[in-house]
Order: C-alpha cells, then structure tokens, then sequence
C-alpha cells in the first residue's frame, strides 16, 4: 500500500521517514520529495508497505502524531494523474 505522507519537518529524510514507519512493519520503499533546483525537502513524500494491515496500523499510529513539532497527516495514496492543462506548446 503507498501512502501519502504531508507536514514533515523540513529536515526530514528519506532515512528519518523510513525509520520511522518500520515500528509498524516492512518498508519496502521511503522517499521525501525534494525541489527541483533547491534540493530542499517540500514537506512531504511517500512510503510504500507491502502488508496492507501493517501500512494500516502505520497510518493510524503516525496520522496526527507530532514529529518534530509537526502534526503529519498519513493517507492512502492517490495514483498520479496527468495534467493536461499544463501542456507547453
């Protein structure tokens, strides 16, 4: 299961994150995602459980918790679209 992760701290990195989900199981993948030209984390990412009752002990362990002073929000994952009405002509 691939989760959404928002309001991380600005120092977390994919490490922190991983570490931080494995208390509730398997990780099979973490990853904060970082601005292009900065490198600077966006304040949010995504980790991906395999055992589907574990991402959900995950979400409901970590869904509110403070980390950092932040309170983080752990949902499922939407799958990515394509945005079309950004086309460059």
């Amino acid at each position: 299961m691939n989760m959404f992760v928002s309001n991380l701290s600005f120092h977390t990195d994919d490490e922190t994150l991983r570490t931080l989900f494995t208390q509730f199981g398997n990780v099979s993948s973490a990853k904060v995602i970082k601005d292009r030209e900065t490198g600077q984390s966006r304040g949010f990412g995504f980790v991906e459980m395999d055992v589907v009752a574990e991402a959900q002990a995950a979400m409901k362990g970590l869904n509110n918790k403070e980390i950092e002073g932040r309170a983080l929000s752990v949902t499922v994952a939407k799958e990515k679209t394509t945005r079309s009405d950004n086309k460059r002509w």
